[in-house]
């Protein structure tokens, strides 16, 4: 009996890359930075941190130090988990600021808190699974989390946080597994949740078989009103909480980590072993050298000051300058506002009348999974001086008031 050849067939060419990646796009961001690279640009584009703050000279120090003290151990293979004295370190701010339980072993050094969410997809989710996010919705976290082939459940985002009824409906359905949150001074939207609502939130996800995703770069960042305590101090250890030095050190580094439960913990190193080993261990003992022999809460309180002022002179150009028709956060933190503009004036008008006026930033849509966001777009402060955020506002409100007279609104 002859055998039959089971295959793809002829008519049939076969997949060249895998499905997912059909699926998942390129970052949005990283395209227009590709734009702003030119100097003549003004650019609210990119989520970054402004270099004068990097502490250049404290960095060439520590570097140095732990190449003569530890070079041979630096330069080594270290364990997956990261460097005890690093992750001493986390857990104790934890205990100090927060009040929560915490111990090294809780903590597990990243690449970038960005990779927690890599590494969380990795232990957490099966294709189908159903990720509730923010609306809008942090672009890293919705490019990463597409690899894994989920469903997305959007939950629309008022002044406080999330629309806790949706949320609850959402934990509701079947096969519910994440909630991703970015509760302080969400990129994109500037926002910061309420201790109320993160309390609430809490109550909602307790009796569910679902984990909060906790992502929490922006946290020491705030310069206005008072530090909140995380979910996971109400939530627990259904709570995966991530952090990063990127923000409030430096970014080259990539050095960030997550705080979860033993369970989940296991979870996580398995699926970092397999994914590159362990963090860069030179990276990790200069930002622990770093830490030991300078005040991070001094040089936090600097980039405060500096941020506040950069947010200060946004908002109060884009108050003089935009019309009334434009609506804006004014955040307390953090690195963005987000502004919205009447139905109908499309965004993808403003932006390329916004570069012909040699100014960018990320339209609204890119945040979105659905085909919102058309009307809406996100401004950085944090990487632009004083200086050029008053000249890029006033460019950028004459594209605005063009693209509203366009459309039919007023914008006069």
């Amino acid at each position: 009996m002859p055998v039959k050849k089971i295959g793809r067939s002829k008519s049939t060419p076969p997949r060249k890359f895998a499905r997912r990646m059909a699926k998942t796009q390129r970052s949005f961001i990283r395209e227009i930075l590709k734009v702003t690279e030119k100097p003549e640009i003004i650019s609210f584009a990119g989520g970054l941190p402004h270099p004068r703050l990097f502490p250049i000279r404290e960095i060439s120090r520590a570097a140095a130090r732990v190449l003569r003290e530890s070079g041979e151990q630096a330069l080594q293979y270290s364990t997956t988990e990261g460097f005890p004295p690093l992750r001493e370190f986390i857990a104790a701010r934890y205990r100090r600021k927060d009040g929560m339980a915490v111990r090294p072993e809780d903590i597990l050094i990243l690449s970038g808190s960005q990779q927690g969410i890599d590494l969380v997809s990795k232990a957490l989710l099966d294709p189908g699974d159903r990720i509730l996010i923010e609306r809008p919705a942090y672009l890293g976290a919705l490019q990463s989390f597409a690899l894994f082939e989920p469903e997305f459940l959007p939950l629309p985002l008022e002044a406080d946080g999330v629309n806790l009824p949706a949320l609850e409906k959402a934990l509701a359905r079947p096969r519910a597994k994440i909630f991703h949150t970015v509760p302080n001074f969400q990129n994109p939207s500037g926002i910061t949740y309420s201790r109320a609502k993160r309390r609430r939130i809490a109550d909602l996800v307790r009796p569910t078989s679902a984990f909060v995703v906790e992502d929490d770069p922006y946290r020491e960042l705030r310069f206005l009103g008072e530090d909140l305590p995380p979910i996971r101090k109400y939530l627990g250890d259904r709570a995966i909480l991530f952090g990063s030095f990127s923000k409030i050190v430096s970014p080259g580094l990539r050095v960030g980590w997550v705080l979860a439960s033993p369970e989940v913990m296991e979870q996580l190193v398995i699926a970092k072993q397999a994914s590159d080993l362990h963090t860069n261990t030179f990276s990790q003992r200069i930002i622990h050298r770093y830490l030991l022999d300078h005040d991070l809460d001094d040089h936090i309180r600097t980039i405060r000051r500096a941020y506040k002022n950069q947010r200060d002179v946004m908002v109060a150009m884009l108050e003089r300058h935009f019309p009334p028709e434009a609506q804006f956060t004014r955040p307390e933190g953090g690195m963005f506002l987000w502004v919205t503009l009447p139905p109908g004036c499309s965004v993808q008008g403003v932006f390329e009348a916004a570069l012909r006026e040699k100014v960018a930033f990320v339209p609204g849509n890119a945040f979105f999974v659905d085909d919102e966001g058309s009307n809406s777009f996100r401004l950085n402060f944090s990487n632009t001086s004083e200086a050029k955020i008053r000249t890029g506002i006033r460019r950028l409100a004459r594209a605005v008031k063009r693209q509203l007279q366009k459309s039919g609104s007023k914008g006069s």
